[in-house]
């Protein structure tokens, strides 16, 4: 006996679409070439508005601010150094704290309940305001003040990133560890930590931009007569713009130093993990 054959419809028939296949990827090369280009443009363009005449007395042309930036090299490395140093030790003890605190709050929720309303208190504390307090608080020739700054900038991502790591651990993972008979050491080592690292990764990589951010503008207002914003507000003052500007350049390099070197510390950290 045979049994009647039954005639499927294809896909059309019934109204779903075939898959189509993915675009293809971009070339590996265009990733880089492509902002080559837009920045190139975005000088050129700076640089005609410049010739033309409209521009304002502030804004000088490219080609001025990078012979001032090659020329005054010596006193911008200096200045260039104190606001690294510190924006690095704000983003370090910003980003130890932050661990700490985090492990605490994910270990005990009453921890957790005390440190929420903190954090949410420090995250919409304007640097600007906090700023000319913590400098007058210990004293204009101290560096302290500044570094603070950075370092409740800093703190603030990396703490709810890590936080945020430390609770994805799925209980049916938790279950299985302590099936196996694993300590608590084992169970973070193998399963809290691994599953915590990209988010804390992702954290340092956000805090490392907003130190600098945070130094600058902690420089900005008071403290040692030294470091990029306190040498780009004086010259601004005086219409010295070439070399305020070029001093901005400074600045400017500093961020894409932090940011470029905890992106490749993200990225050895998370190497053969899945997307």
């Amino acid at each position: 006996m045979t049994l009647p054959q039954t005639k499927i419809p294809d896909a059309s028939a019934r109204g779903i679409r075939p898959r189509t296949s993915s675009p293809r990827a971009l070339p590996e090369w265009l990733r880089f070439v492509a902002p080559v280009v837009v920045g190139v443009a975005i000088l050129a363009v700076w640089a005609i508005y410049v010739a033309s005449g409209a521009a304002p007395r502030m804004l000088p042309g490219p080609v001025a601010i990078a012979e001032e930036f090659v020329l005054r090299w010596d006193i911008i490395w200096e200045d260039m150094m104190i606001t690294a140093t510190n924006a690095l030790v704000g983003l370090i003890f910003g980003s130890l704290l932050a661990i700490l605190l985090a492990g605490l709050a994910a270990a005990a929720r009453p921890i957790d309940g005390m440190l929420a309303p903190l954090i949410a208190a420090l995250a919409v504390i304007p640097i600007v305001a906090i700023t000319p307090i913590l400098n007058t608080m210990f004293g204009a020739s101290s560096q302290f003040g500044r570094q603070a700054v950075a370092m409740i900038a800093a703190f603030i991502p990396v703490f709810i990133n890590v936080l945020r790591g430390l609770r994805q651990t799925r209980a049916v993972h938790r279950d299985v560890l302590r099936a196996s008979a694993a300590t608590s050491g084992q169970t973070f080592r193998y399963l809290t930590m691994p599953t915590a690292l990209p988010y804390l990764m992702t954290g340092l990589r956000i805090a490392s931009s907003l130190a600098v951010i945070a130094a600058l503008v902690a420089e900005y207002f008071g403290g040692p007569a030294d470091g990029i914003g306190t040498a780009i507000a004086t010259y601004a003052k005086s219409g010295r713009a070439e070399l305020a500007w070029a001093y901005v350049f400074g600045g400017i390099l500093i961020g894409l130093v932090f940011y470029l070197v905890t992106s490749l510390l993200e990225r050895l950290a998370t190497r053969g993990r899945p997307v």
